[in-house]
């Protein structure tokens, strides 16, 4: 199932291949970082590409904390699902997903998820490994997805 829904993606989103994501560095570490830099993230965001609509909503920070869920959908109906949340740990931030096939079974093991390492924090970017953040202005986004099989990076333009 993630191999036809990651065929899919590709076919829509993946035309650029990866130019705005890195990838975390164990000698290097994650940089110094709070909930603070990030809150631009904050609200509903929402995105179309043909005839895939998905949605992204983050939460306002609290309990350090910032909650998401993210649904991809068609005319069909769901694609899958995410929930996660950046988290602050050891002085920074610690991006965690958990996936979810249309019937809401889950991808990762019942006491898993996946984790991305904050790599960089500009004005306007959010870098996690293989997973940017970009703040176009106050009402549209990117993100930036590097997908392994494939190599190459899925763009999501979203808008409030």
């Amino acid at each position: 199932m993630k191999k036809l829904i990651t065929l899919t993606l590709l076919v829509l989103y993946g035309n650029v291949f990866s130019q705005n994501t890195l990838n975390y560095n164990d000698e290097k570490g994650s940089p110094k970082a709070t909930l603070d830099d990030i809150k631009w993230l904050q609200g509903v965001w929402k995105g179309k590409d043909s005839n895939i609509y998905s949605e992204e909503n983050w939460s306002a920070p609290g309990g350090k904390t910032m909650h998401f869920s993210f649904k991809m959908w068609n005319e069909n109906g769901v694609i899958f699902y995410e929930i996660g949340h950046v988290v602050e740990k050891n002085k920074s931030l610690l991006l965690q997903i958990k996936h979810f096939d249309k019937e809401f079974k889950g991808w990762e093991k019942q006491n898993e998820s996946e984790n991305f390492r904050l790599v960089k924090i500009d004005k306007n970017r959010i870098y996690f490994d293989k997973i940017t953040y970009e703040k176009i202005s106050d009402t549209a986004i990117n993100v930036y997805v590097y997908d392994k099989e494939s190599k190459r990076e899925l763009i999501f333009n979203l808008k409030k």
